[in-house]
């Protein structure tokens, strides 16, 4: 059936979807809005196979069973349902590339909070399993603007937990378990025999799943094919409203496993996962690994997992991570890519094989196994490190300190401010770039300042304001970044590193470390001065 409709103001995608609060998405017509615009900027989806799946959120199967029929009225000749409405966001990426079809779409707000009174998203990914890029989500967003109708078939919900084939409309709908075809890929990917010994000598891990996907996934891999004990993996159960866990694994949110991790008797590894399973965060016995300094990590050492003994061909960061992993690069002579924030930036340097290894400091690691990131991935590769050194993370760490120095690094989040205090904000430092070089704050001289832009070295493509950058004598930086992940007012993302090429130096404490460059960045533009905050709501 057709309905009509208008367009409805709000609808432009993000760097990964459209995320709103839930009772936003629940609206009469708003998410058929957003579905119909999708489908028509890709061309429709008539004779199309899509995939469809999420990481359980509240309102995840009501939105399941609205898609389900929106497709079926669009023609669609498949959709590959993940049981329950169940896939974590690496899993949908798999699947969409296995099974050749033509993208899907993913229900999550990734590491946002779940429930009636939380966060949702929808988010489109192409054929590749990768993020829409910029140019099919700016399509969406026109499309959103001139909508007059949607189509949904008149048709009964089916049931989404019933494993094989039902029909919508004439559609073809294929449920399949969410978590077989993962895991199997994983068993490709590393030497799950040596991981099983190193479980076997009594190594004790703890995978703090936050109530969210990637419960399942974990329980499977790590308990019942590696042999971890029972119980490894807590908060494992996926819940609509995540337990009334902030289901983001940072020091501040995964702090019951921070605690743990730091504390007495703790484990030998730790690690959590956010919402929908692509992002990670990774401990050892009484320390914290940054994403940033995972990442140079793992490029160090990719060659010990069997799918990559050959080492990376290349690996790319997203601009605001550290520069740790560009020394790597160096040491291993490969290429190292600076890219927008977005794992959609990095999609195209996967396809084109310029790049093995991605990152983000957001907690985001993966490779080109699949065009997204993956937290569950970045843990295997972890482990992979310890069993096939027999080092524990602290020495792992140490090593590659002494080897590569310390890049000190944290980020600074400044999280609801007014739109428009943080936009002034932004727009006054803007307006200063270009005169700040020679010049100092806070004790700190400037040795340049920029706005970040990309041109994309596959297709050319160019993407501008994508950042401010400020760079201090003796190898420091700043970074200043509008997120686009939020739900409601704006968060101001501030990105501090400094570098230290050692021997000395290589253990201080971050905060401290960082504090000049902090200083230097209130100096500018006031943060807290102008916020009245006595500081940032979350510090990773």
């Amino acid at each position: 059936m057709r309905y009509p409709t208008r367009p409805i103001e709000g609808q432009r995608p993000g760097t990964s979807g459209l995320r709103k609060k839930t009772r936003v998405f629940m609206a009469p017509g708003y998410l058929e809005n957003f579905v119909q615009a999708t489908f028509d900027a890709i061309g429709g989806v008539a004779g199309k196979v899509l995939v469809l799946g999420g990481d359980g959120r509240y309102f995840s199967r009501e939105a399941a069973e609205t898609i389900l029929k929106m497709a079926a009225a669009n023609g669609a000749a498949r959709v590959i349902l993940g049981q329950g409405a169940w896939l974590s966001t690496p899993a949908a990426s798999h699947l969409i590339r296995i099974s050749g079809a033509d993208g899907g779409i993913i229900l999550s707000a990734s590491h946002n909070p779940g429930g009636p009174d939380e966060d949702f998203g929808v988010k489109y990914n192409s054929a590749n399993g990768g993020p829409a890029p910029e140019a099919v989500t700016e399509a969406i967003f026109a499309a959103t603007q001139r909508l007059t109708e949607y189509r949904k078939a008149d048709v009964p919900d089916i049931d989404l937990d019933l494993l094989g084939e039902q029909h919508v409309a004439g559609m073809t709908v294929e449920i399949v378990n969410p978590v077989a075809a993962y895991a199997d890929l994983m068993e490709t990917l590393f030497d799950f025999g040596a991981l099983r010994r190193l479980f076997a000598t009594g190594f004790r891990a703890r995978i703090d799943s936050m109530n969210a996907i990637t419960g399942p996934y974990a329980v499977e891999i790590f308990e019942r094919r590696l042999g971890a004990a029972k119980g490894t993996v807590v908060h494992a159960k996926p819940l609509p409203d995540f337990g009334g866990m902030h289901p983001d694994p940072n020091p501040t949110w995964a702090h019951i496993l921070m605690a743990e991790m730091l504390g007495p008797n703790a484990p030998d590894f730790g690690a959590a996962s956010d919402g929908d399973g692509d992002r990670n965060m990774v401990l050892g016995r009484g320390i914290y690994v940054s994403p940033s300094d995972s990442l140079a990590v793992l490029a160090e050492n990719l060659q010990l997992a069997p799918a990559y003994a050959n080492g990376p061909k290349g690996v790319a960061r997203s601009m605001p991570t550290s520069t740790a992993v560009d020394r790597v690069a160096k040491a291993l002579g490969i290429a190292c890519f600076e890219t927008p924030t977005g794992w959609k930036f990095f999609g195209n340097l996967l396809d084109a094989s310029k790049v093995t290894l991605c990152g983000e400091e957001s907690f985001g690691t993966g490779s080109d196994h699949v065009r997204e990131k993956d937290g569950l991935w970045a843990v295997l590769m972890w482990l992979t490190i310890l069993a096939k050194t027999g080092k524990s993370v602290a020495e792992v760490m140490a090593d590659h300190w002494a080897r590569f120095g310390r890049t000190y690094y944290s980020r600074h989040d400044y999280e609801a401010l007014p739109i428009a205090m943080a936009e002034a904000m932004m727009a006054d430092l803007r307006a200063k770039l270009a005169d700040l070089p020679g010049h100092a704050a806070a004790g700190l001289r400037i040795s340049a300042a920029d706005e970040f832009s990309y041109t994309d070295p596959v297709d050319g493509t160019v993407s501008g304001g994508q950042g401010l950058r400020l760079f201090f004598d003796g190898d420091a930086r700043a970074v200043l970044r509008l997120s686009g992940t939020g739900t409601e007012g704006a968060t101001l993302r501030l990105y501090l590193e400094r570098y230290v090429s050692g021997p000395q130096g290589l253990a201080e404490d971050t905060q401290s470390m960082l504090a000049p460059v902090s200083a230097a960045v209130e100096a500018l533009v006031g943060v807290c001065r102008l916020s009245g905050r006595k500081g940032p709501d979350v510090v990773t």
